[in-house]
């Protein structure tokens, strides 16, 4: 045509425009944009400014469409469709939105958005989670009747699924008059992202029925359902389902079916299906890795993490974060530094979750300076936060965990209740009222929500500050209480040897519906020996029976304490023989100290005796046993045991002393 020297018209240029855009002919495209400025078709035309916005769109040079489109004189409902869906398509969905609402304020003929920009509008709002904007745009089609169109309803139900609203996106389902596949996979798929499980399934039937066959888009997400509902029987009878329709020869529903038993904790059956795989992927590799982290197996971990590498698979971030917890739990600080070198290597050390984990795993290691660098490095959210001023307390650094608080705020970053209550517990262990007021100000000022977790923290930090009648009103306040809240306030009349009061919130535990656990009466049989109430004592260590608990180490040496301050040593002695378990120090060490106290010299023998057999290497019980017999008088008794300790190479450990200077 062009060498014909026929020139292009209105009509012509458009549908060239249209063909270049569709093949990506970018500089072709250009070209004729320069025709048709030369040639004026652009004047009073907006047919051929809108198949240049598309051109540009399509070749994702979204700056280039916007000026063409603000070149156009009369914009009609094609131009701004063209430059909507453009922007939603290139990721820029937020733009989309207000170029909607600009078309929507001018009106006009040529500003009515038709069902096609109605789509693009929908679309914009599922990419953003915009369900506000969403249900306007809804109001909008069913007020100017576009909602009667399929398109548009399909476009409703897929935004209604992309914004997490079930009851919403079932509604629009059930106005799409020709449901299609992918109708049935947005439903299906928001109802299992939400562990609706009935309904999966009620719906899964239901498609069937219409003659609709499931793919393995849908399989995959009723299988990413029951794993996330924890439908365990229900998962199992699906997997037999898909085993007999032959979906088992997808890759995308045998990881889906990998995923599902991880999730289940069921490793043996995932083990299973993992081995059969003919080759390991990315997806299939990081779900058994999230598997195995899930039920504690870090060393299977850390395998697969290994042979990963030797096959040359590349690591997401969610597999990195379980490998680097997995390196925390086995205290495998080396390896854990050299996983840190390969998360550098490869460029993954600027996410947030990984550098959150590993920041995490140097606090646990006590390497601060390490996790201190990370957090200054890297790009912050409130995790990132609390998971520094978590390793301030780990390592007794409550000082800084609170400055590290304060910093936060001044930060403009907005705390959750985990790091409020980390910081009150920080408090709490420097009992610093004036630290705990503030952050209790902070948060009546700022009209926080104060869950069961926070309100159990503030009675906590008031108790340990000496202030228990703030303590016990706010304790009183609660609307709900767990065992945690009960056990708080009991431990903080304990500590200031208010052992009746301590008893009379016990009775309130036993009249409620919480169960008291073994730290209850730690915590009461704590109470009792500060406050030398041996009998109560004593009851409340036959009443853990009554609720089916038995006594761990550190209620015996707690009765034993009890028994023995009060002068009970036969009763006290006659306990720690009587034990189902073998005593540790902090039982010998109890009961020797009170046959010293008391100077009973004999039952101290036969005590020091059995407790030097169990721990032959603990110095202490020689000494105390040499003290014993030195201060009667029993001089070679005495020397005696000075030389089992040298025979045995048990040395005296160095006496020291601290002196605090202001």
């Amino acid at each position: 045509m062009r060498e014909s020297n026929f020139a292009p018209n209105q009509f012509t240029l458009p549908m060239v425009v249209a063909a270049c855009a569709d093949v990506f002919l970018l500089d072709y495209g250009k070209n004729i944009h320069g025709l048709a400025s030369k040639l004026g078709l652009f004047v009073g035309n907006s047919a051929v400014g809108s198949s240049f916005v598309y051109l540009y769109s399509k070749c994702r040079q979204m700056e280039d469409a916007s000026n063409v489109f603000d070149e156009i004189t009369v914009k009609d409902v094609v131009a701004w469709t063209a430059l909507l869906i453009g922007y939603v398509q290139n990721g820029e969905s937020e733009k989309g939105l207000e170029r909607l609402c600009e078309m929507h304020r001018i009106g006009g003929d040529g500003g009515r958005p038709n069902f096609r920009t109605m789509e693009g509008g929908f679309q914009a709002c599922a990419n953003l989670s915009a369900l506000v904007e969403g249900k306007c745009l809804h109001c909008l089609v069913v007020k100017t009747g576009i909602g009667c169109s399929q398109a548009v309803k399909s476009s409703l139900l897929s935004m209604y699924s992309k914004c997490g609203t079930p009851g919403e996106a079932y509604f629009s389902f059930c106005e799409v008059t020709n449901k299609d596949l992918l109708s049935w996979m947005s439903v299906i798929g928001i109802y299992a992202r939400f562990g609706l499980m009935d309904e999966c399934s009620s719906l899964f039937m239901e498609m069937q029925n219409d003659g609709i066959y499931p793919d393995e888009i849908v399989i995959s997400c009723m299988l990413w359902g029951f794993g996330n509902s924890m439908h365990v029987k229900e998962g199992k009878a699906f997997h037999r389902l898909i085993i007999r329709h032959n979906h088992l020869s997808s890759e995308m529903v045998r990881n889906a079916l990998l995923s599902m038993y991880c999730k289940f904790g069921l490793l043996t059956l995932a083990e299973k299906l993992f081995i059969r795989m003919q080759q390991w992927t990315k997806v299939s590799c990081s779900a058994m890795i999230l598997g195995y982290n899930k039920i504690g197996c870090s060393a299977k971990c850390i395998e697969i993490f290994r042979e990963m590498q030797h096959l040359g698979i590349e690591a997401d971030s969610d597999s990195l974060v379980s490998v680097i917890s997995s390196c925390c739990q086995l205290g495998a600080t080396r390896l854990g530094r050299s996983l840190h070198c390969y998360i550098v290597k490869s460029s993954i050390d600027k996410n947030v979750s990984v550098a959150n984990s590993l920041m995490d795993m140097y606090g646990k290691s006590g390497q601060l300076a390490v996790g201190q660098k990370i957090f200054c490095r890297v790009e912050r959210d409130v995790i990132t936060w609390n998971t520094l001023i978590s390793s301030y307390i780990q390592n007794g650094n409550y000082g800084e965990a609170i400055a590290l608080f304060d910093k936060m705020i001044s930060n403009n970053f907005k705390p959750n209740s985990a790091t409020l209550v980390m910081v009150l517990s920080a408090c709490s262990h420097l009992a610093s009222l004036e630290k705990g007021e503030k952050v209790h100000l902070y948060m009546k000022e700022r009209g926080l929500e104060i869950n069961l977790s926070l309100a159990t923290a503030l009675v906590d930090m008031y108790a340990k500050c000496g202030q228990l009648e703030k303590s016990r009103e706010l304790f009183n306040s609660m609307k709900e209480k767990d065992v945690i809240s009960w056990n708080v306030m009991i431990s903080g009349y304990g500590m200031h040897g208010l052992a009746e009061s301590a008893i009379e919130i016990f009775q309130e535990v036993e009249s409620s519906n919480v169960e008291p656990n073994e730290v209850t009466f730690l915590a009461l049989l704590s109470a009792c020996n500060h406050a030398g109430l041996v009998e109560e004592g004593k009851g409340l260590f036959r009443k853990m029976q009554d609720y089916s608990l038995k006594p761990n180490l550190k209620h015996y040496a707690c009765m034993v304490d009890l028994l023995g301050r009060s002068g009970n040593l036969q009763e006290a002695e006659a306990l720690v023989l009587s034990m189902p378990i073998s005593p540790d120090g902090g039982v010998w060490g109890s009961l020797l100290s009170a046959c010293n106290i008391h100077n009973e010299i004999e039952i101290g023998e036969r005590v020091a005796w059995r407790a030097i057999k169990s721990d032959p290497g603990n110095d202490g019980y020689y000494i105390m046993l040499c003290n014993m017999y030195s201060s009667t008088g029993r001089w070679e008794e005495a020397e005696n045991v000075r030389k089992i300790m040298k025979e045995r190479g048990v040395e005296k450990g160095a006496g020291w002393s601290a002196i605090k200077s202001k």
